[in-house]
């Protein structure tokens, strides 16, 4: 094996190991608590926690959809390669997003859960009655899953074409004659058995 081909393999390997970890990690953000919300004076209830599930919903998606290209590049042809690169940073780019909107936007993103609890809805209403929120780690770990996976993408397009190719375990069968006697012709077949021969001897 050449120093070229031991340094295709093992990037293969490592993009594919890395690509799945993050999905992994992003689906584990998905589960945890995002938000601490504490509600005004008089309220139902004086604080709620919000997690990555109510925040940013469609992270989880995401994240089964990062496991499942991590799965496909194992076994993916070039071309394939490049598509899934691509789909890559996409998806970490959506991952990102999720988490900055949630960064940027904590009152919105706990909409659903102040909802639940309280029973008032509005987006006006519900930030009178929000009087403080606080932030946990995993929105940030969430950003940080988004722009990494978006990274190994770009590292996918680039040594994409330096992997190195999938094993063919499944092959065409094709049927060839035997010790150079051809393959018995339909047509013939039937002229043999019009004039009286016996076309199976």
């Amino acid at each position: 094996m050449t120093p070229a081909s031991r340094s295709g393999k093992r990037s293969k390997y490592v993009l594919i190991l890395a690509s799945l970890l993050l999905s992994g990690l992003a689906l584990m953000a998905w589960t945890q608590t995002w938000l601490d919300v504490e509600l005004a004076p008089g309220s139902p209830t004086t604080a709620v926690t919000v997690d990555g599930a109510v925040a940013a919903p469609a992270l989880a998606a995401l994240a089964l959809a990062g496991l499942a290209l991590g799965a496909a590049l194992a076994i993916a042809g070039l071309l394939f390669r490049i598509l899934l690169g691509v789909l890559n940073i996409v998806l970490g780019g959506c991952i990102a997003l999720s988490a900055v909107l949630v960064l940027n936007g904590p009152v919105a993103a706990s909409e659903a859960a102040v909802t639940d609890v309280t029973g008032i809805a509005g987006s006006d209403s519900i930030a009178d009655l929000v009087s403080a929120t606080s932030l946990t780690p995993w929105p940030v770990v969430a950003l940080a899953t988004g722009v990494l996976l978006a990274v190994v993408g770009v590292a996918i397009l680039v040594t994409a074409q330096r992997w190195p190719s999938s094993s063919r375990k499944y092959s065409a069968v094709r049927l060839e004659p035997v010790d150079g006697d051809a393959m018995p012709d339909s047509v013939d077949s039937w002229d043999d058995l019009t004039r009286g021969d016996d076309p199976t001897r």
